[in-house]
Protein backbone atom coordinates (compact mmCIF):
# COMPACT_ATOMS: atom_id res chain seq x y z
CA UNK A 1 0.00 0.00 0.00
CA UNK A 2 1.10 3.11 -1.17
CA UNK A 3 1.16 6.27 1.45
CA UNK A 4 -0.36 9.46 1.48
CA UNK A 5 2.08 12.26 3.62
CA UNK A 6 1.95 15.45 4.83
CA UNK A 7 4.85 17.49 6.00
CA UNK A 8 4.40 20.72 7.27
CA UNK A 9 7.28 22.51 7.94
CA UNK A 10 7.43 25.37 10.43
CA UNK A 11 9.61 28.30 11.67
CA UNK A 12 11.46 26.80 14.73
CA UNK A 13 15.32 26.13 13.73
CA UNK A 14 16.33 22.77 12.29
CA UNK A 15 15.66 23.26 8.67
CA UNK A 16 17.97 20.84 8.12
CA UNK A 17 15.94 18.24 9.32
CA UNK A 18 13.06 19.14 6.92
CA UNK A 19 15.31 19.37 3.89
CA UNK A 20 16.71 15.96 4.65
CA UNK A 21 13.50 14.33 4.84
CA UNK A 22 12.27 15.96 1.65
CA UNK A 23 15.60 14.64 0.45
CA UNK A 24 14.35 11.14 1.68
CA UNK A 25 11.01 11.45 0.65
CA UNK A 26 12.55 11.74 -2.73
CA UNK A 27 14.09 8.53 -2.74
CA UNK A 28 11.19 6.49 -1.67
CA UNK A 29 8.38 7.63 -4.19
CA UNK A 30 7.64 4.16 -4.79
CA UNK A 31 5.96 3.25 -1.44
CA UNK A 32 4.48 6.39 -1.38
CA UNK A 33 1.25 7.79 -3.52
CA UNK A 34 1.31 11.34 -2.56
CA UNK A 35 3.30 13.65 -0.20
CA UNK A 36 2.01 17.23 0.82
CA UNK A 37 3.90 20.11 1.81
CA UNK A 38 2.87 23.11 3.79
CA UNK A 39 5.32 25.26 4.77
CA UNK A 40 4.67 28.65 7.01
CA UNK A 41 6.66 32.02 6.10
CA UNK A 42 8.37 31.79 8.71
CA UNK A 43 9.95 28.37 7.55
CA UNK A 44 11.09 29.67 4.22
CA UNK A 45 12.87 32.19 5.91
CA UNK A 46 14.72 29.72 8.50
CA UNK A 47 15.41 27.65 5.50
CA UNK A 48 17.25 30.33 3.56
CA UNK A 49 18.78 31.45 6.64
CA UNK A 50 20.04 28.43 7.99
CA UNK A 51 20.95 26.29 4.66
CA UNK A 52 22.01 29.45 2.90
CA UNK A 53 19.69 28.39 -0.20
CA UNK A 54 16.13 27.98 -1.34
CA UNK A 55 15.79 24.71 -2.77
CA UNK A 56 12.22 24.14 -1.12
CA UNK A 57 11.61 26.00 -4.11
CA UNK A 58 12.55 23.18 -6.32
CA UNK A 59 10.91 19.94 -4.72
CA UNK A 60 8.55 18.16 -7.02
CA UNK A 61 5.64 17.87 -4.55
CA UNK A 62 2.80 19.64 -4.19
CA UNK A 63 3.24 22.82 -1.69
CA UNK A 64 -0.32 23.92 -0.19
CA UNK A 65 -0.42 27.51 1.21
CA UNK A 66 -0.68 27.85 4.74
CA UNK A 67 -4.52 29.05 4.69
CA UNK A 68 -5.88 27.22 1.88
CA UNK A 69 -8.21 25.25 4.04
CA UNK A 70 -9.41 23.48 0.39
CA UNK A 71 -6.61 21.47 0.07
CA UNK A 72 -7.39 17.76 0.48
CA UNK A 73 -6.26 16.83 3.98
CA UNK A 74 -7.73 19.69 5.60
CA UNK A 75 -10.45 16.85 5.47
CA UNK A 76 -10.47 13.23 6.62
CA UNK A 77 -12.04 12.15 3.55
CA UNK A 78 -8.91 12.31 1.74
CA UNK A 79 -7.87 9.76 3.42
CA UNK A 80 -3.83 10.96 4.61
CA UNK A 81 -2.80 8.48 7.00
CA UNK A 82 0.54 10.37 8.02
CA UNK A 83 1.49 13.60 9.33
CA UNK A 84 4.73 14.98 9.76
CA UNK A 85 5.46 18.01 11.51
CA UNK A 86 9.43 18.81 10.86
CA UNK A 87 11.13 21.23 12.61
CA UNK A 88 7.87 21.64 15.04
CA UNK A 89 7.97 24.80 16.30
CA UNK A 90 6.49 25.55 20.74
CA UNK A 91 3.63 27.36 19.40
CA UNK A 92 2.57 24.71 16.49
CA UNK A 93 2.78 22.12 19.21
CA UNK A 94 0.47 24.57 21.55
CA UNK A 95 -2.27 24.64 18.79
CA UNK A 96 -2.74 21.96 18.30
CA UNK A 97 -2.62 20.69 21.90
CA UNK A 98 -5.20 23.05 22.59
CA UNK A 99 -6.91 22.12 19.43
CA UNK A 100 -6.61 25.47 17.56
CA UNK A 101 -7.05 25.08 13.81
CA UNK A 102 -6.06 28.41 12.71
CA UNK A 103 -4.20 27.62 9.76
CA UNK A 104 -3.84 24.28 7.44
CA UNK A 105 -0.75 23.01 9.52
CA UNK A 106 -3.28 22.61 13.08
CA UNK A 107 -6.08 21.71 11.07
CA UNK A 108 -4.22 19.16 9.13
CA UNK A 109 -2.76 17.81 12.59
CA UNK A 110 -6.45 18.01 13.97
CA UNK A 111 -8.20 15.94 11.44
CA UNK A 112 -5.03 13.55 11.40
CA UNK A 113 -5.43 13.20 15.22
CA UNK A 114 -9.04 13.03 15.04
CA UNK A 115 -9.09 9.90 12.49
CA UNK A 116 -6.86 8.03 14.61
CA UNK A 117 -3.83 8.14 12.24
CA UNK A 118 -0.22 8.83 12.58
CA UNK A 119 0.76 12.50 13.62
CA UNK A 120 4.72 12.66 14.71
CA UNK A 121 6.15 15.85 15.16
CA UNK A 122 9.93 16.27 15.59
CA UNK A 123 9.93 19.12 18.59
CA UNK A 124 12.68 21.45 17.88
CA UNK A 125 13.29 23.78 21.30
CA UNK A 126 15.31 23.23 24.25
CA UNK A 127 15.03 24.01 27.24
CA UNK A 128 11.00 22.93 27.53
CA UNK A 129 9.10 24.95 29.86
CA UNK A 130 6.55 23.06 32.03
CA UNK A 131 3.53 24.16 29.41
CA UNK A 132 5.80 22.65 26.82
CA UNK A 133 5.94 19.81 28.41
CA UNK A 134 2.55 19.32 29.24
CA UNK A 135 1.70 20.25 25.48
CA UNK A 136 3.52 17.10 24.68
CA UNK A 137 1.51 14.87 27.08
CA UNK A 138 -1.81 16.14 25.78
CA UNK A 139 -0.23 15.57 21.78
CA UNK A 140 0.79 12.00 23.13
CA UNK A 141 -2.54 11.37 25.13
CA UNK A 142 -4.48 12.40 21.75
CA UNK A 143 -2.26 9.77 19.77
CA UNK A 144 0.34 11.63 18.69
CA UNK A 145 4.16 10.45 18.40
CA UNK A 146 6.95 13.28 19.58
CA UNK A 147 10.49 12.52 18.06
CA UNK A 148 12.33 15.15 19.24
CA UNK A 149 15.19 16.27 17.02
CA UNK A 150 17.62 14.42 19.08
CA UNK A 151 20.41 13.09 17.24
CA UNK A 152 21.61 10.07 17.81
CA UNK A 153 25.51 8.97 18.05
CA UNK A 154 25.69 5.39 17.73
CA UNK A 155 26.52 5.23 13.58
CA UNK A 156 29.44 7.82 14.09
CA UNK A 157 28.14 10.78 12.15
CA UNK A 158 31.17 12.13 10.77
CA UNK A 159 28.58 15.65 9.11
CA UNK A 160 26.03 17.54 10.04
CA UNK A 161 23.92 16.05 7.78
CA UNK A 162 24.47 12.98 9.18
CA UNK A 163 23.79 13.56 12.24
CA UNK A 164 20.77 15.02 11.31
CA UNK A 165 19.98 12.23 9.30
CA UNK A 166 20.07 9.97 12.73
CA UNK A 167 16.71 11.87 13.76
CA UNK A 168 15.63 11.77 10.36
CA UNK A 169 15.88 8.27 9.47
CA UNK A 170 13.99 7.68 12.78
CA UNK A 171 10.75 9.87 11.53
CA UNK A 172 11.27 7.59 8.39
CA UNK A 173 10.83 4.59 10.88
CA UNK A 174 7.78 5.75 12.62
CA UNK A 175 5.78 6.70 9.54
CA UNK A 176 6.56 3.23 8.27
CA UNK A 177 8.09 3.53 5.27
CA UNK A 178 11.36 1.24 4.48
CA UNK A 179 14.67 2.48 4.46
CA UNK A 180 18.41 1.59 4.82
CA UNK A 181 19.38 3.27 7.34
CA UNK A 182 22.02 2.29 10.51
CA UNK A 183 19.98 0.35 13.27
CA UNK A 184 21.41 -0.56 16.75
CA UNK A 185 23.84 -4.06 16.87
CA UNK A 186 23.79 -4.47 12.78
CA UNK A 187 27.03 -3.81 11.54
CA UNK A 188 27.56 -1.44 8.76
Amino acid sequence: MKRKIVVAITGASGAIYAKLLLDNLLKLEDQLEQVAIVMSDNAKQVWEYELDEDSYKNYPFRFYEKNDFMAPFASGSAKYDTMIIVPCSMGTLGRIASGVSNDLTTRAADVILKERRKLILVARDTPFSLIHINNLKTVTEAGGIICPAIPSFYSKPQTIEELASTVVSRVLDLAGLETSSYRWGETH
